[in-house]
Order: C-alpha cells, then sequence, then structure tokens
C-alpha cells in the first residue's frame, strides 16, 4: 500500500449522560475486524463518546466500508456497541456503513447510540458554556424554523397567531441525513421554560407549525384542540400533543413532589437518584421473583371529577405495599391524545402525559416505588401513534402520502383510487408506522433508553408485538407486507440490543399472541430478545368471557352458571402447564375487563353477572379467590388487574374509564375487605415459598367430572401441591388425588393455605392444618366447595 491519504474520523456517541462504557475499540472490513482503540473523550451533547482517525490508502477511494465498536460495560466485556442492523431487507447483521470519500479526502463517521441527546432542544457545550441547540429531522422540507410562543398560552396556529414577537425566530439549516440543526444559542438556561415549535415550509410550499416529536416536555395538560374546540387560550385546559413543546433541563429534577416555593428548587438527577433505595428492602430484577400489578394512573383519583394524576399514583403506593405486590406495571404515560385514556397511541414518546403531572412528577413515583421495594414496568407502544397526531408525527414535512415520513406507505398516492390505501394496518387501532426508516426505529429505542436510564424504569411491556414482527397488510385488500414485517423484527431487535446495552438487567416483556418461539429467543440467535410473554390463552383457559374465544376451556365463565355440568379443567391443564415457558400468567388484565366483547369483572364473571347479594355474592367470591390462587400460583410470573383485590364491580372500558372508575382503597376496608386479605395471604404465599417462585410445575389431576385440578410446584427439597375444586359442593369425606411416586412424593403434606378459611369469608371448611399422608402416589384431602387448598410437604 502506498501513503495513506484519505482520513476518517470514526465517533461513537452514546447519548446518554452516564459514562457507562470503557475501552471502546474500533474494528471493520479493512482490517478483518481487528480492533483499534478509541480515545474517550466528551461529546458536544455532553455525554460520554469515543473516536479515533484512521487514514485509509487512495486506492480505496469510492469504496464502503463497514465498521462498528466493541465496548466494555453492564452488559460484561467485549461488548458490541451497534444495535442498529443494516438496512438492507432481510440482513440481520448490526454493522454501520460508510463510503470513503475521494483520494485525499477527509470524512466523519458518526453513530448514534441513542438519539436522546441529540435531536430536540438539547443542551450543546462549547468552550465550557452550555448553549442550545435544536435538531429535527424533516427529509422533505423546504424551510424550518424555530418559533416562541407565550407560557401563558402555549399554542401557535399555522398563521402565527400565538408567536411571541419579542422572541427572534431561529433558522435551521440542513446539516445532512435529513436533518436540520440551528447554530448554538447562547445562555442555555434562559430557554428553560419557553413554549416553540417547529415553523416547516413542507415539500409542497406549505407552512405549517408541528411540535418536537423528540421534546420532552409539551405545555398543554387539558383535552382541548383549538381547531375544533372552544378553549379559554389556558395551558391548562390545552390538549398536550398540539401544544407548544417546551425546553426543559434534563440534568436537574424538581427536589419536592408538589413545589412548595416559586421558582421550584431543583437537584441534579445525580442527587436526586442518590437516594433511590431503601436499605434490607431490595428491588426485585427478575421476572420469577415479581407479583405484578396492573395500574392504569388516570384510573385512581377516588372521589375526584377528573382522571387521576402522579400525586394520586403516589398516594397508591402505600396500598401497593399492604397488599404485597413488589412490581406495578403501569399503562403508556407518554403524550396521548386529551387527558382522559390508556395511552395506547402516542405522539410524544419522550414526554410523560403533561396532565398526569409530567416528567418529575414520574422520577418521584419511581424513586418512591423502589424505596418501597417495587420494581416499575412501564408499558409500550410501538405498533402504531396516536390516530390525533396532525401537530405531531402525521405529514410532518409533506403533503404527499408516500412522503408521510412516519407512516409506512406502499407505492406511491397515484396508484390508488383513495390515496389513504397505500397506508398498511396491522392490527392495531391506527396505521404502521415507517420501520424502514432507521429514525423511526430509534425514535422507539431511544425513548426506551430514556426510560431506563433518565426514569429508572425496571422493565418494559411492548404493546401488541405480533403487530410489529408477523401482522402488516395493505389497507385495500388485506394482502400481506412482507417487508413490514421484516423491519418490525428489526425494530424490535435493535430495541433489546439498546437495552441490553444500556441495563442488562432491564426486563422486556411482550404483549404477543403469535406463540411465536423467536419472540424470547436472544437476538443473537435472531430472536426478539424478550424475557416473557403475556399468557392470553391462560387467561381465556382460566376466565373465558370472551366471545371471541369460545374454542378455549373457559373454566370460570361455564363454573358461573351455577350448574354441576363438567368443567374441562383438562384443557386448562395444558395452558396451566405451560405458564413455566417465560409467561406472564394473568387472571385479569385491562384488555378482558369489560374492554372485549362479552368480557365482565372476574366476581361478576364467577356468578354469570347474576346480582352480587348473599349467597350469590359468597359464591362469587370464593370462585374469584380460587382463579386468582391458580393464576398467582401458577409457574408464569403472575399480573392482575388494578381493583381484582377487593372485587372490582365496574366494567373496566377505554372510553368509560372515569365511568368504571371503583373506590379501591375504600373497598379494601369495606365490601372487598375479606377478598383483600385474601389476596394478601396468597401474595405472602407465593413470595415467600421457594417452590412457588420456580419455574417448575406439573399438573397431576384434572378431572372435568369431579371438577378438580391439582398441581405441584417444586424447586430443590421445596415441594408444593395446589388442589382447587370448583365442585359445587364440599368432599368433605376426602378426595383421593391419585398419581406416582414420581410425581407425587411419598410422606406428610401439611395444609398451609385454604381460600375457604372464614378469614376470608369462607366456610372454613378443611383440613385445619394437619400433616396428611402420601403413599403410592396417593393422597387423600377434605376439599371445600368452589375453593383451592395448598399443602407443603414437611
Amino acid at each position: 500500500m502506498g501513503d495513506p491519504m484519505i482520513t476518517v474520523r470514526f465517533i461513537y456517541m452514546t447519548g446518554i449522560k452516564r459514562g457507562l462504557f470503557h475501552s471502546a475499540r474500533l474494528s471493520g472490513t479493512w482490517n478483518s475486524w481487528g480492533d483499534i482503540p478509541m480515545r474517550e473523550t466528551v461529546a458536544d451533547d455532553g455525554c460520554p463518546a469515543f473516536e479515533v482517525a484512521v487514514d485509509f490508502d487512495d486506492a480505496l477511494a469510492g469504496q464502503e466500508i463497514r465498521w462498528g465498536v466493541r465496548l466494555d460495560g453492564r452488559a460484561g466485556a467485549n461488548q458490541w456497541g451497534i444495535p442498529t442492523e443494516d438496512p438492507d431487507l432481510g440482513v440481520i447483521r448490526p454493522e454501520c456503513r460508510t463510503i470513503l470519500p475521494a483520494a485525499g479526502g477527509l470524512a466523519t463517521a458518526r453513530y448514534y447510540l441513542t438519539l436522546s441527546r441529540f435531536l430536540g432542544a438539547q443542551k450543546f457545550y462549547q468552550g465550557g458554556a452550555e448553549l442550545l441547540k435544536f435538531a429535527v429531522w424533516a427529509p422533505h422540507a423546504q424551510r424550518v424554523e424555530v418559533v416562541f410562543g407565550t407560557t401563558d398560552n402555549g399554542y401557535i396556529f399555522d398563521d402565527g397567531t400565538g408567536i411571541d414577537p419579542n422572541r427572534p425566530v431561529v433558522l435551521l439549516k440542513k446539516i445532512g441525513g435529513g436533518i436540520w440543526a440551528s447554530d448554538p444559542l447562547s445562555d442555555f438556561q434562559s430557554y428553560v421554560g419557553l413554549p416553540y415549535m417547529y415553523r416547516i415550509q413542507n415539500a409542497q410550499g406549505v407552512t405549517r407549525m408541528h411540535t418536537d416529536v423528540h421534546s420532552r416536555w409539551q405545555i398543554g395538560r387539558g383535552d382541548k384542540n383549538p381547531l375544533y374546540d372552544a378553549w379559554d387560550k389556558s395551558p391548562a385546559t390545552l390538549d398536550g400533543g398540539v401544544s407548544c413543546s417546551v425546553v426543559v433541563d434534563q440534568d436537574v429534577v424538581r427536589e419536592e413532589f408538589e413545589p412548595i416555593t416559586n421558582p421550584p428548587k431543583q437537584i441534579t438527577d445525580e442527587e436526586f437518584w442518590s437516594r433511590e433505595f431503601t436499605a434490607g428492602l431490595p428491588v426485585p430484577s427478575r421476572l420469577p421473583e415479581l407479583v405484578i400489578y396492573e395500574l392504569h394512573i388516570g384510573s385512581l383519583g377516588f372521589g375526584k371529577i377528573g382522571p387521576g394524576n402522579l400525586q394520586d399514583a403516589m398516594d397508591f403506593i402505600p396500598h401497593l405495599v399492604s397488599l404485597g405486590v413488589n412490581a406495578v406495571e403501569l399503562l403508556p404515560v407518554s403524550e396521548f391524545h386529551g387527558n382522559v385514556g390508556w395511552g395506547y397511541g402516542d405522539t410524544h414518546h419522550f414526554v410523560i402525559e403533561s396532565s398526569a403531572g409530567g416528567r418529575d412528577k414520574y422520577k418521584h413515583f419511581v424513586r418512591e416505588c423502589h424505596r418501597n421495594g417495587i420494581a416499575v414496568i412501564q408499558d409500550v407502544v410501538y405498533n402504531h401513534f396516536d390516530n390525533d397526531a396532525d401537530r405531531a408525527e402525521w405529514q410532518y414535512d409533506s403533503d404527499l402520502p408516500e412522503e408521510n415520513i412516519y407512516y409506512w406507505y406502499e407505492g406511491r398516492s397515484t396508484d390508488y383510487a383513495n390515496p389513504k390505501n397505500g397506508y398498511l394496518r396491522n392490527g392495531s387501532s391506527g396505521f404502521t408506522p415507517r420501520l424502514w426508516e432507521e429514525n423511526v426505529r430509534k425514535l422507539f429505542t431511544s425513548s426506551a433508553a430514556e426510560f431506563a436510564e433518565e426514569f429508572h424504569v425496571d422493565g418494559f411491556r411492548v404493546d401488541l408485538t405480533q403487530a410489529i414482527h408477523r401482522d402488516h397488510w395493505h389497507e385495500i385488500d388485506g394482502s400481506p407486507v412482507d417487508s413490514a414485517r421484516i423491519f418490525g423484527q428489526k425494530l424490535l431487535r435493535e430495541w433489546s440490543r439498546t437495552l441490553n446495552l444500556i441495563r442488562p438487567a432491564v426486563m422486556r416483556i411482550a404483549e404477543d399472541h403469535s406463540d411465536w418461539f423467536a419472540v424470547t429467543q436472544p437476538t443473537d440467535m435472531a430472536g426478539m430478545g424478550f424475557n416473557a410473554t403475556w399468557y392470553a390463552a391462560f387467561y381465556h383457559d382460566l376466565i373465558g368471557d370472551a366471545d371471541n374465544q369460545l374454542d378455549k376451556a373457559r373454566v370460570l365463565h361455564r363454573a358461573g352458571f351455577g350448574t354441576d355440568d363438567p368443567v374441562p379443567l383438562s384443557q386448562l391443564s395444558g395452558s396451566l402447564a405451560r405458564t413455566g415457558d417465560a409467561r406472564i400468567a394473568y387472571h385479569e388484565s385491562h384488555d378482558e375487563a369489560g374492554n372485549s366483547d362479552g368480557t365482565l369483572r372476574t366476581i361478576r364473571v364467577a356468578v354469570n353477572d347474576a346480582a352480587l347479594f348473599g349467597p350469590t355474592r359468597d359464591a362469587a367470591e370464593a370462585r374469584a379467590r380460587l382463579v386468582a390462587g391458580i393464576g398467582i400460583l401458577s409457574a408464569g410470573t403472575p399480573m392482575f388487574l388494578m381493583g381484582e383485590e377487593i372485587g372490582a364491580r365496574a366494567p373496566f372500558k377505554h372510553n368509560q374509564i372515569l365511568e368504571g372508575r371503583e373506590d379501591i382503597l375504600r373497598e379494601s376496608h369495606g365490601l372487598g375487605a375479606n377478598l383483600f386479605r385474601y389476596y394478601q395471604d396468597l401474595i405472602r404465599l407465593r413470595r415467600t415459598r421457594r417452590g412457588f417462585r420456580s419455574r417448575n410445575i406439573d399438573i397431576i389431576h384434572a378431572s372435568d367430572g369431579n371438577r378438580v385440578i391439582a398441581f405441584t410446584r417444586n424447586e430443590g427439597p421445596t415441594r408444593e401441591l395446589v388442589i382447587a375444586s370448583l365442585n359445587n359442593r364440599p368432599f368433605d369425606g376426602g378426595y383421593i388425588i391419585q398419581s406416582s411416586v414420581d410425581r407425587l412424593s411419598p410422606g406428610q403434606w401439611q395444609e398451609v393455605f385454604n381460600s375457604d378459611s372464614r378469614f376470608y369469608g369462607g366456610s372454613d371448611l378443611g383440613n385445619f392444618g394437619a400433616a396428611l399422608p402420601s403413599q403410592d402416589g396417593q393422597i387423600e384431602v377434605r376439599l371445600p366447595a368452589n375453593a383451592l387448598v395448598v399443602l407443603s410437604m414437611l
């Protein structure tokens, strides 16, 4: 080779404030993937970065090289630091590509692990000063500017009404890759709290105002869209999804949850999280250890007129502690349309819903959960955007559907009589995102990185993942689109790799109903990298109230008719046995508690929706206790929806949130007190006995006619036996479980739990803590009606 003339400066940008990585090495095709040490530095975004300059021979000018970075970090030594896959369809390889410049040329090859400190209104460090820099992805725009609104209004119309005339307009320039950026603006702190929007002249020359999709705060806290609704010109009533974005300092937090000073006292992020945990009260980090409580913040706020907020969530933590759960799964909290909703479909993935309290209060909530030994799992949505995203993702820089940069579109709009027919559907409630665009995928992966790193969440539940990795079809004729499926799989692998680099212990749960083995396969085996999946089939076998699941066992639904007909417990045994296969086993979730056709709250299913009074109420609670026991003592990670612990009765519907709200705190000391006490003891049993924290389960008995099912839960020398009877009459003379010696160990088995206890409102029939002998794979047990008993081997 001759003297090297081409120089490429390789830069690896973490976009993460803390120093999570060290000993970075560059490798690429030009040196057979050998290691070249990189120098650690602090980038102009204030985050750690790594860089090195490499010389290439002039003869290589114009050639493509592929490269990547190896790092040492939280996931271990020698970790591959490029989660992003090759852009070619069907190529899984996570690498970067660079075209070498002309002979003698200089080039910079930069990789962003996250966009968290690049796009949006971000700090920019220069000469020791904190400056402000705006950056936005708008590849079809002709002109992009930042205009500022006023804090007492927070909305800017497309004609410019609402712009603060005292603030100069900021012009952005193209910097490559479809990105527009401003020059650095002096004195970052002078801009903090200012509302702004992007004024975009789109591809057709039309000028419109758009929010910052990468913003960290939206000023609106209400549900009014000034284009369609009467509005009092106050941010308190303005819908956050259409309101101005706000410049915030991501490195500080309000010290008090509800500030008592003006301006509020702020402390650094580092100082805030330094008081995150309580000695001797660890936060669980493994799925088998968890008992998950599914919580919708908006359904709190008991006794209030409006939806619940993060203050109500803080006030609810003592209830969770008393109940005994050690994980809470929050329905989506990212900014969505209006202020009353479940949040499935977001406009701003980095913004905590402003009407609920915003980013600082969310941090306080997570920290308070951690102080009480409760893990926080955050529900996130990547399969579609909010359907009211006109000022966010929708037609961001062009009116042409094929140039709608956040939405997948097949062909050209002229190919269709109705241009909307080119968008894809995927089984969610919106169009498929444009997953082939790296910046769209990185919107999702970067927001997850922010949740994990800046908000300290312990896990994620990703909504309807088969709508990402499998189900994509043409709007017009329903024909499948395989390329969307392949890029959806890319997204999920990139998402898992990113989180594994940043927080290897973060728990990753998929709401997936495809039964595809690759969902829980590691990414280095071409899997999606999830740790567990929601197990809807178990729910439909155990409860079975949904009209569209008639082929399932539907055990509680059948028992609820009050007859003595056989119940298909043998069919339930199949799904129960599979709960050990990395499943989230739930006996109630937000999807089925009145939201899906035919579904009701568990206590109402238990008696076929009969009036809950007297003996009927007793029977309803008894059956509700039984199915909760099967779910919570199964081999899956147990989860249940808020309100189950007090026998909630009102339908839990996405469009009747306030109407269906029940005062859980009051009911736990009132009508629901017995059930609440049962849940406390059941959860304690699950969490304190080693056998129940394992993934091992063996269904040793299932009688449809007798309506009895029995299973063991073993770990090492620990042996637990669970027997459940949905028979309407007790087996007070004893019921024989016949198995085999290798499945039911000989010896003494002591009753340690009985759902029919008088403390739970039962009749107190059972074995009264007696030690019962097992011999030749057989044991005889007294079984209460509609009850569950647990025996532990001595």
